[in-house]
Order: structure tokens, then C-alpha cells, then sequence
């Protein structure tokens, strides 16, 4: 790619080259992980868009990039719309538009590293109906032209201290083993690094804002694992943590191990939501039996013990702390109309960092004043900067990583005096989140059951947000987890004890002001309230500011 072409124009270049008719750019990487590093970033670099979830399909003669709700203004300040168009991944998907505009006998390419398995059949079934076929690529194109692409990263893998996990890796190895054997399997492969993390009770630092080492686990039913990853990241205290049951290899003897579950016949668990379908096809191809089954990890990580509850109330008291010392700093500050939206975020980060425990921001601060808070996922840039200018509404969510928690948490500030308007909006998001927080229920309920209690006075007045009510957070592990959440998205997942969700309705008013109160909450114990019959559960709100 020569310095003055731009991507989409050097990528078609190189699917002609190919013999493509297309190539579909996921913001993806091979572990399917919500946040990805930089060199798998390949969504922002042929867009331009920065946003957590997106896709873009590049043809030789047109080109659109679906995002949810979240990101629909900032979709549109960020790519260039002459040459790709922003669509509704809600009301268009993909798989819809593909089967729209591909023309018989086209070829659209994929890269099966960056695709699920439940993915790669809609796609397939979408080309099909366009009469066009869909090619996996065994080099992607992006990468190929991405001449300046970051090195992948190569952080090094620690342990996790039993003190902050509650439960050795060795007790979670023979709990998960039990439940492969129940499956009716040998072995599953795991490919969510937050799900090996948890499991094997260590931490790295190869994404942003998560401690998460991007590696493969293949664990079998007799507890025994196999993990793939980079020398680079491997020591000997590392080593002995894992002990003699967990063995370690670089990351290429990942197919050989592959193919050697095919050759030994295996009977292998795999989960087809979060899975690439290029591990599924080479157990295919190599001959294992498949049985497709959520990730093994995915409820129990969900599941926090005393421990880990025990130190995400540590961590809200701290958060909460340095979340007040913000607060009356701003109070303070912005009324001058002298604070912008990087030194708001600074600030805040500062005060967390005074706490001596921060590893990390949770994810970038959203620090959104006047019409930028209407952006759900604000991210500031010196461009965009605006001030916290009195008459104004800011809305700032953001978190941190501690070795004891995470959190994330969500406050509206008016700057000066409100409008009538904006007090009612914030009065409408206030009793929904209120509604949520209160409501008590049975067993079996579900995210999804719930959902409409934070809706309902928006409902009333005819407005609406388009995100979730809550998701589910790891003990300093993902601030974003599953398989829990609070959403109109049906979830069969019933809400236990010991998860922790967000609670966090919102209200967007583009070109003027954005309105969201977050809190986390924890899902307790069933009992019976005074002078009712039935047990019920409840959420425990752990945000303290």
C-alpha cells in the first residue's frame, strides 16, 4: 500500500489479486473476545470506526458498516460515508444486506480465524441465497496490505493469588473435568481467554484494560490441560503455579494438538457461539466427534464465591471512595466552565490511582459533556473535546481494575442549573434504575424478565434507549461477561446467586444531552420476605458513590 492510498481502496486492490468479490472485516480476533489488541484492530483500520462491536463487508463497488444502537452517531463522525455506509446491524444484518447485493457466482471471502461457527452458517446461508459463494481465506487480505500493523502482543502471563480467586485452579480443573464427563466428551477446547484465565487462576496484560493473556486451553475430562501460548510469556513461577497437570506449548502446536484429538477418535466439547470455525473445521477434518455446548466456564465464572464477593465490596469502597473525591472536585471545578471533558477524565483517573490498588482503567472513561453524552459509547479525542459549559448535562462512566474486583459505574451531572426537560428525563431513567434495584423475584427468572421494570416510565412517555439494561462483571477479570445479563434479548440464563450485574438504564437526546445511571448490583441468597410464602431473590447493590 503506498502512503496516499486509503485502506479500502488498497484491500480491493488486493481482493482482485485474490479473485474475491468481497472480503467481511469483523471487529474480531481468533478468541472472540469483546476488546481486542491493536494488531487485530483490523475493523478501525479499514473503517476508521473505534466502537467495541461492529462489521464492515468491503465489495468492489460499494461498501457498509453494521453497529448496534450504541453507535449510531458515532459511527457517522468516524468513517468516511462517501466510501462505506453506516447501517443498522438491528434492523439490516449483514447476512441480510449480503444476501441483497452479492450477484450469482460472486465470491466473498472470510477469514475463519475471526468468524463462529453459528456465524459462518448465517453468512454461508446468505450467500447462498444470492446464489454467491463464501470463500475462507487462509491469509487475511487486510493483514496484507496493513503495512504498518502492530506486533502482537506478548505480556506476560502471572498467577492469580488463591486469596483473591477463592478457589484453587486445581478444584476448578476437577469441577469443569466432572462436567465434560457429563457432557459426554474427552475433552473441550476453550478459546475465550477469559474463560482459561478463570479457570487456571492467572492474569495477563495482552488486551487493554483487561487482564487477560490471549492464549487456547484444550482441557480434558481427567482435569489435565494443555495451554498454548507464547514462550515469551512463560516463567517459572508461572510454571509452578500451573503444576504438573497443566502443560505448556507455543501457540503453532495448537492445530497439531488439533488434529491429534481427531486421530484419537475424541469425543470433543465445543462451544459454536464463541468458537472459530477453523478449530471446529480441523476437529472435523481430523475426525473427533463434536458435541456443541456452552463454554464449561462461562456459568461457574458467573457464579462468584465468598471471596470474590467479598473483594468486589473491597473494591466498590475503594472505587467509591475515589468516585466521591471526583465528585466534589467537580463541584468545585466545572462551575467556572474551565473543565473539559480529557481533564474530567484525568481527574477522575488520578483519583483512583491515589487508592495505591488501580491496575487499570476497566475500559476507557466515557466522559461525554452536552451533545457528546448522547454518544452511548463517547470516546473523547483532543478533536472532540468540548467543555463542561454551565446549563449542560455530563455524563461520565467509567471504572477500574483491582486485584480484588472491578468496577463500572455511570453518573449524570448537571452542570449549573437543568432544563425542565432534562430533570424529567433524568427523573424517568432515576425510577426505572430505582425499579430494577427494589424488585424481588423467584428462581428461574431471567435478565430478560426484568428488563422492562428499568423501560417502563421511558415507555410511558414514548421514548426509549437502545442498549442493555445490565451485563454481567468478572472479579478483575472482563468488566463485560456473560452469561447473564439484563436485556429485551430473550436469555434463558436464570439469575443466581452470587452474579453481578450492571443496572443501568439511559436516555439519549442527539445534539443535546445524554442520561445513564449505572450501578453494579449482586444477585442474593433466596429467602422469604416477612409474611409471604415463597423465597425470592433480590440485587445487593454494590456501588457506593
Amino acid at each position: 500500500m503506498t502512503q496516499n492510498t486509503d485502506p479500502i481502496t488498497a484491500l480491493r486492490a488486493e481482493l482482485a489479486r485474490q479473485n474475491l468479490d468481497g472480503f467481511i472485516v469483523p471487529r474480531a480476533d481468533a478468541h472472540q473476545g469483546e476488546y481486542v489488541p491493536p494488531f487485530a484492530a483490523r475493523l478501525g483500520w479499514v473503517s476508521g470506526f473505534t466502537g467495541s462491536a461492529g462489521v464492515a463487508v468491503i465489495l468492489r463497488d460499494r461498501a457498509a458498516i453494521f453497529v448496534d444502537g450504541r453507535y449510531t452517531l458515532q459511527v457517522r463522525d468516524q468513517v468516511n460515508t462517501d466510501l462505506i455506509t453506516p447501517r443498522s446491524i438491528t434492523d439490516e444484518p449483514p447476512e441480510q444486506w449480503i444476501a441483497q447485493t452479492l450477484s450469482p457466482g460472486q465470491k466473498l471471502g472470510f477469514d475463519p480465524w475471526l468468524h463462529t461457527l453459528e456465524g459462518t452458517e448465517r453468512l454461508e446461508k446468505a450467500c447462498e441465497k444470492a446464489g454467491a459463494t463464501l470463500i475462507p481465506c487462509p491469509q487475511n487480505p487486510v493483514d496484507t496490505v496493513w503495512r504498518d500493523q502492530p506486533a502482537a502482543p506478548s505480556a506476560p502471563i502471572v498467577p492469580h493469588p488463591i486469596r483473591y480467586a477463592g478457589e484453587a485452579a486445581s478444584s476448578k480443573r476437577d469441577r469443569i473435568g466432572k462436567k465434560i464427563k457429563e457432557f459426554g466428551a474427552d475433552a473441550t477446547v476453550l478459546t475465550l481467554p477469559d474463560s482459561i484465565a478463570w479457570l487456571l487462576n492467572i492474569r495477563g496484560g495482552d488486551v487493554s484494560h483487561s487482564p487477560l493473556p490471549l492464549c487456547f486451553a484444550i482441557l480434558h475430562a481427567d482435569a489435565t490441560v494443555e495451554l498454548f501460548a507464547a514462550p515469551a510469556k512463560i516463567d517459572a513461577e508461572l510454571q509452578s503455579h500451573l503444576g504438573d497437570e497443566v502443560s505448556i506449548a507455543a501457540p503453532d502446536a495448537f492445530d497439531t494438538a488439533l488434529t491429534r484429538l481427531g486421530q484419537q477418535q475424541a469425543t470433543v466439547s465445543i462451544d459454536r457461539t464463541s468458537a472459530a470455525v477453523r478449530i471446529v473445521r480441523q476437529l472435523e477434518q481430523s475426525g473427533a466427534s463434536l458435541l456443541f455446548n456452552p463454554d464449561p466456564c462461562l456459568l461457574p465464572k458467573a457464579l462468584k464465591n465468598d471471596v470474590e464477593i467479598s473483594g468486589m465490596r473491597a473494591a466498590h469502597l475503594r472505587d467509591g471512595a475515589a468516585l466521591s473525591n471526583f465528585l466534589a472536585w467537580l463541584d468545585q471545578e466545572a462551575p467556572a466552565g474551565k473543565v473539559d471533558e480529557l481533564a474530567a477524565a484525568a481527574a477522575l483517573q488520578r483519583f483512583r490511582e491515589a487508592t495505591g490498588a488501580l491496575k487499570d482503567l476497566s475500559f476507557p472513561t466515557i466522559s461525554g459533556a452536552g451533545a457528546n453524552g448522547a454518544i452511548v459509547h463517547y470516546a473523547v479525542t483532543e478533536k472532540t473535546n468540548r467543555l463542561l459549559e454551565p446549563g449542560t448535562l455530563y455524563l461520565v462512566d467509567s471504572g477500574g481494575q483491582y486485584l480484588d474486583g472491578t468496577t463500572d459505574v455511570t453518573r449524570t451531572i448537571a452542570i449549573g442549573t437543568p432544563t425542565p426537560e432534562q430533570i424529567t428525563r433524568f427523573t424517568q431513567v432515576l425510577k426505572g434504575h430505582i425499579a430494577l434495584s427494589r424488585i424481588r423475584f423467584p428462581k428461574g427468572v431471567s435478565g430478560a424478565h426484568l428488563d422492562v421494570l428499568a423501560r417502563q416510565f421511558l415507555w410511558q412517555a414514548g421514548l426509549d434507549f437502545d442498549h442493555g439494561t445490565g451485563h454481567g462483571v468478572g472479579s478483575y477479570l472482563s468488566v463485560h461477561e456473560g452469561p447473564q445479563n439484563i436485556s429485551r434479548r430473550p436469555n434463558n440464563v436464570a439469575l443466581q446467586p452470587g452474579m453481578i450485574l450492571s443496572n443501568e438504564p439511559g436516555y439519549y437526546k442527539a445534539g443535546e444531552f445524554g442520561i445513564r445511571i449505572e450501578n453494579l448490583v449482586l444477585v442474593t441468597l433466596p429467602s422469604v420476605p416477612e409474611g409471604g410464602e415463597r423465597e425470592m431473590m433480590g440485587f445487593e447493590p454494590l456501588t457506593l458513590a
